[in-house]
């Protein structure tokens, strides 16, 4: 019994750490490839929170947010290498504008907001699971959807509010604004990135995790939509 046992806890942790090895490279792969991004007329939104939230859904809180620091990493790496109007927000070795030095925080804005989108969606995921009332297939598809959109706005939302308190008069040089005019230019930014950020990770968040749970019995399938769980 302890063998079987054993052996079973051994062949889970060998799929855990394929899958995490997969969603590691895909965001990898997304970074440094025109896949990462959905070009939009004035700005351009990412999807490298998707693997990570999906991350955290299907492999727990830890793995997400390690998840969520090869996000930093990928970001750090990119804006440090190829650098743009903004890079020296996520990476401290691109000088501060008016400064001929980095800044640590940019650290912090990097990887602090990125890990978190590994552990958000779990915990919404999982809160919704231990509410009362009937499980089917359905709701379990509109959990991962709200799961989503959760990680999606704290990746958005934490990083555009960071930027906003720690270099409001930077960001606002770089951007060719006003410092006073630095939160209503934020919240346009939250706005037109979380939106379709939201809705991309809404959308391939279940399309991805439903069909995964089942073929790896990561957990038990709930019963189809209309049938009781």
């Amino acid at each position: 019994m302890k063998t079987a046992q054993t052996r079973a806890q051994r062949t889970k942790q060998v799929q855990d750490l394929a899958i995490l090895a997969m969603f590691t490279a895909i965001i990898f792969l997304l970074t440094f490839t025109p896949l990462g991004l959905i070009d939009l007329p004035v700005i351009k939104a990412t999807i490298l929170h998707v693997p990570v939230i999906i991350g955290s859904i299907l492999l727990g809180p830890k793995k997400g947010a390690f998840l969520g620091g090869m996000f930093g990493l990928s970001s750090l790496i990119k804006n440090t290498l190829v650098p743009g109007l903004s890079s020296f927000v996520f990476s401290p070795l691109i000088p501060v504008p008016g400064l001929d030095r980095g800044s640590p925080w940019a650290l912090f804005i990097c990887f602090v907001p990125r890990i978190l989108v590994g552990v958000t969606p779990w915990l919404v995921y999982t809160l919704f699971k231990h509410l009362p009332g009937k499980r089917n297939a359905g709701v379990q598809a509109s959990t991962m959807v709200v799961a989503a959109i959760v990680g999606a706005l704290t990746n958005t939302a934490l990083v555009m509010g960071s930027i906003g308190i720690i270099f409001t008069e930077a960001y606002a040089a770089a951007q060719g604004i006003p410092a006073e005019a630095i939160t209503g230019f934020i919240m346009g930014i939250v706005a037109t990135n979380g939106i379709p950020e939201s809705i991309v990770a809404a959308v391939v968040t279940p399309a991805v995790c439903v069909p995964l749970i089942r073929a790896l019995k990561l957990e038990k399938t709930p019963a189809p939509a209309g049938q009781p769980a």
